[in-house]
């Protein structure tokens, strides 16, 4: 298998200490000989004595005083060494030395890699499975054990693991394959390295295999760090051992390697013990498929997704941390899972109704011609469905999906704007136990691939645009037109079915007799729903059918909308739920991926033709509204004055804004409800409520919220001054902290997110609760009033400031339109930066004037040490409301330290 490599493959050499490098502490470094070896399962075998290069953590544990729990056993993968681990080895010391569980680490080169012996021999991965045993067998581990491995280490030390049963008590993994689909081809990079043409040259006589390896980390390597690496592979003699690892890559069943590979796959399977797979999904080798191969075979195992992060992943993202964590959860002593933590407690008496699934009403009102939604954008003007037709076509579509092998638990995207077609989608989907996977438009293209792609949908039914898109950028999933399209285009777009062919597959399915299968249980995923991506990239949101259906009932509960409420769904969520609660629902005509485009005389229209009392807009709609009131008709204004409830969620709504809505709308209580994705309804406030509050922003600062929502239990977690929240919880009035939440509609978890799903529950015992990473208080009178988010708390010298309070007092100076605070410098020490939008607005980003500066000054009521104006304010993407104060922070440290003075 390694005829392709030159002679210098073979070369030998001793194994050595590694130089002084950075980050590595000399006092891990030991060599260690192997002097008997054992035939691998090939009948190939190296008798020879054999020495290793490895870091271990013995003596230093042993220096602190403490006797470890277990060892955990890293695998390098090619072309690196076990420098790859130095975090981890750092990370686990940390622990250990803070009272935490005490991991011995050993972290191995392999044989012919990085500063062991270079053998001269080829070894597959037999004999790589057969050497590791050999080495653990010389350093006498007796368990437990947890293996941790990187790209083929990862296969090795799986390998390992499969093969000592008796030892191990869990097992890790970072970008990693141990299996090769016959239907998928080896990557491409991976492609190109096995020509034989090629082999030799790029990973042994020059460094260009090592190079575009190191290339790929993100961000780039220090110049230091990319060194340490190269260190153990300068000159061809030593980069033998490289090529090897390449060409032992089994292609296909008759390479050598190839019944090794099916023994491990096969191996991990059977595996009961804890797993984490840790993936970096920038990764152009170890794709996707490989993470959802893994995953299928251990459906048990924690899964966390780096977005961002790319092949070299302990490099890239925070893999020890990680690691060190979910060995604290999973395995505190080295044998038993953690045991629970003291935090919110729970409120038995609000469980969801599971009696009621999401499509409840729509059965009950099947045999109505009253309308269900009316589309203000259809092809030829408004059109009007019915529950009958509307419940009629769920099912049609429901049985055509299962006749075309959708089957409970397959993803299914939804690419497809608000209307009868996406409501038909999602709740046949949904009825038939497929988990629907909806990510709207308005997270950009960019964030639209993350989503889709990070989601791993089996099936995608989408609109044209959507399904271009799918086409263009790789997205996974089988396709599905909500449109005939010819069939040119339906090739080159590689859609198989429409859905109306669906449907009319359905309908014949369902007068032959055949029936639609048993709801799913209420435990089952129904959803995953993503976040805006105002704070980050964009997090799949699970919600089970139970959670849903909570949902539902809490909406319904707090605002009495049900069977013959017509609602206007200016925001996503409601525009999906409409039919569940019974509600006749209609989407305004706009851009949904831009709110800012919805006018006053679209919710007027919206209004008339469902006959609506209830509307629901986002802030940066409602701004756009109230600016477009002037082109209001008497007819409009009539129908406005007919709406008895209005409700605008999704970021701040200032009262101002709150109280021109009503004037819109005379005869409407004004709401605003704060949730968020994980939990769409939280608290709730009305505009009577907000204007009571107002009076004591001076004082207390934030956006008054209201009090929690049926079912809804709120806590406080207090702010330390280096801005962490504590693991304890107050309701103790004016303490400003992370605001923690329970309730039953609260989501299940974040997909493929085991450390984020860690953060949002830690020291929570009530399954239902989720710290929210939005800052605030509780007053006197139990409500609520949000701060702004953890992430953009500024950590002065004198304490915390949090940014919603000098943001709403600046706004309040003559000349001022919005504003953003944010922080610059170290954890501690940060300086605060005010950004203004003026009135008129500047043409250009500049320092702002004396007189401004100190006005703003004077306003703040915290120290401000600079104060920036410019045109627009960044926002986030989805809602165009929430100010971007990351990028404000990034932009202000930038022109502050004599950078450019550009648009934020």
């Amino acid at each position: 298998m390694t005829s392709g490599l030159p002679r210098v493959a073979a070369s030998t050499a001793p194994a050595t200490l590694p130089p002084s490098l950075p980050g590595l502490d000399p006092a891990w470094s030991r060599l260690v000989t192997v002097a008997a070896w054992s035939a691998d399962r090939n009948g190939g075998s190296d008798h020879a004595t054999r020495t290793w290069h490895l870091l271990d953590t013995a003596g230093s544990l042993a220096d602190l005083g403490v006797e470890p729990v277990g060892t955990l056993l890293c695998v390098h993968g090619n072309p690196t060494w076990s420098y790859l681990w130095r975090s981890v080895l750092r990370t686990s010391l940390a622990v250990a030395a803070a009272g935490g569980p005490a991991w011995r680490v050993v972290a191995v080169d392999q044989l012919d890699m990085g500063f062991s012996e270079r053998t001269g021999v080829t070894r597959g991965l037999p004999q790589r499975v057969a050497d590791l045993g050999a080495l653990t067998d010389e350093l006498g581990l007796a368990g437990p054990v947890v293996t941790l491995g990187h790209d083929w280490g990862g296969v090795v030390s799986l390998g390992w693991a499969v093969d000592h049963p008796e030892l191990v008590v869990g097992v890790a993994t970072c970008n990693t394959a141990v299996h090769q689909p016959v239907d998928a081809p080896i990557p491409a990079p991976l492609r190109l390295a096995l020509r034989p043409q090629l082999l030799g040259r790029a990973t042994v006589v020059t460094p260009a295999f090592l190079e575009t390896t190191l290339a790929i980390a993100h961000p780039k390597l220090d110049r230091p760090v990319a060194d340490a690496f190269r260190a153990p592979y300068r000159g061809a003699a030593r980069r033998g051992g490289i090529g090897g690892f390449v060409a032992d890559i089994p292609v296909d069943a008759r390479h050598d390697s190839a019944p090794e590979l099916a023994r491990i796959s096969s191996g991990v399977a059977a595996l009961d013990v804890p797993a984490l797979l840790l993936w970096g999904p920038r990764d152009p080798v170890f794709l996707e498929r490989y993470l959802d191969d893994l995953a299928e075979r251990l459906p048990h195992a924690d899964v966390h997704r780096f977005e961002g992060a790319g092949h070299l992943l302990p490099e890239d993202a925070d893999v020890a941390g990680t690691v060190l964590d979910w060995l604290g959860d999973r395995l505190p002593d080295g044998h038993a899972p953690a045991g629970a933590e003291g935090g919110l407690p729970s409120s038995g008496d609000t469980a969801p109704d599971a009696s009621r699934p999401l499509w409840a009403a729509l059965d009950d009102l099947r045999d109505s011609d009253e309308p269900a939604l009316v589309e203000m954008a259809a092809p030829g003007g408004t059109r009007t469905i019915t529950w009958r037709l509307l419940a009629r076509r769920i099912d049609q579509v429901a049985a055509g999906l299962v006749d075309i092998g959708v089957r409970p638990g397959d993803r299914v995207s939804l690419l497809v704007t608000p209307g009868a077609d996406l409501t038909a989608a999602l709740y046949a989907s949904i009825r038939i136990g497929a988990t629907v996977v909806v990510a709207d438009a308005g997270l950009g293209l960019r964030g639209l691939t993350r989503a889709v792609k990070g989601a791993r949908p089996d099936w995608v039914i989408g609109a044209l645009p959507g399904l271009a898109a799918a086409r263009a950028l790789g997205w996974p999933g089988r396709r599905i037109a909500t449109l005939a399209l010819p069939a040119p285009a339906r090739a080159a777009l590689r859609v198989e079915h429409t859905l109306a062919s669906v449907a009319r597959r359905g309908a014949r399915r369902l007068a032959a007799g055949a029936t639609l299968p048993d709801a799913p249980a209420p435990t089952t995923p129904a959803a995953v729903l993503f976040t805006s991506g105002s704070t980050g990239p964009a997090k799949g949101v699970v919600y089970t059918h139970g959670q849903l259906g909570a949902v539902r009932d809490v909406l319904a509960g707090q605002y009495g909308i049900g069977v013959g409420t017509g609602l206007v769904a200016g925001f996503a969520p409601f525009a999906l739920l409409g039919p569940a609660l019974g509600a006749r629902s209609v989407a305004p005509d706009m851009d949904v991926t831009a709110p800012r485009t919805l006018t006053a005389r679209a919710v007027a229209a919206s209004v008339s033709a469902a006959d609506a009392t209830v509307v629901f807009l986002s802030p940066a709609a409602l701004a756009n509204v109230v600016a477009t009131a002037p082109a209001l008709t008497d007819a409009d204004r009539s129908a406005l004055a007919r709406v008895r409830l209005f409700l605008s969620a999704g970021a701040p709504v200032s009262a101002r804004l709150l109280a021109a809505a009503t004037e819109l709308m005379p005869n409407a209580s004004a709401h605003t409800p704060y949730g968020m994705t994980e939990g769409l309804l939280m608290t709730d406030v009305d505009l009577d409520a907000v204007r009571a509050a107002a009076s004591t922003v001076s004082a207390v600062g934030g956006v008054c919220v209201g009090r929690p929502a049926r079912g809804v239990d709120v806590r406080i977690a207090p702010l330390s001054a280096s801005g962490v929240p504590a693991d304890t919880l107050t309701t103790d009035p004016d303490v400003t902290g992370e605001i923690v939440v329970a309730a039953p509609h609260v989501r299940d978890g974040y997909d493929r997110l085991w450390r984020t799903n860690r953060a949002s529950r830690r020291g929570l015992t009530d399954p239902r609760g989720h710290r929210t990473g939005d800052v605030g208080h509780l007053d006197r009178d139990g409500q609520l009033w949000v701060e702004g988010r953890l992430q953009h708390v500024v950590t002065t010298p004198a304490g915390v400031v949090t940014p919603v309070g000098p943001e709403q007092r600046v706004e309040q100076v003559t000349g001022v339109g919005r504003v953003g605070v944010a922080g610059i410098g170290p954890v501690g020490t940060q300086q605060v930066v005010a950004v203004v939008e003026t009135v008129p607005p500047v043409r250009r980003p500049a320092l702002a004037p004396a007189a401004l500066a100190a006005a703003v000054r004077a306003a703040a009521g915290v120290p401000v040490a600079a104060v920036l104006v410019v045109p627009v304010l960044p926002t986030d993407i989805r809602h165009n409301s929430k100010v971007d104060r990351a990028r404000l922070s990034r932009w202000a440290a930038t022109v502050l330290g004599g950078g450019r003075m550009t648009r934020p």
